[in-house]
């Protein structure tokens, strides 16, 4: 239900490709971590919820840097699109 909507980030062919991608486990990743942030901005004492955040966050950042060694355009599309990181112009 709501990986439909994050799916139309990615681009058409690679949705009909796999949606085992990096791709798309970063974009789940990403709707999990806001979930969670806005689940813990009510929540704050809710440790088991800050350490399933924690994980996540760790296995989103091990896909991003494996897409930016790998796919370098891919990841700065992904990362513009996603709004995650202040794009650095190099």
């Amino acid at each position: 239900m709501v990986k439909n909507s994050f799916i139309s980030v990615i681009s058409q062919e690679e949705k009909n490709e796999n949606k085992e991608s990096v791709e798309f486990q970063i974009v789940s990743f990403t709707n999990k971590i806001r979930r969670l942030t806005s689940h813990l901005e009510l929540h704050r004492k809710d440790y088991s919820s800050q350490r399933g955040l924690r994980k996540i966050l760790g296995k989103r950042q091990r896909s991003l840097s494996y897409l930016a060694k790998k796919k370098r355009v891919r990841y700065k599309e992904l990362i513009s699109r996603l709004d995650i990181r202040e794009s650095k112009i190099r």
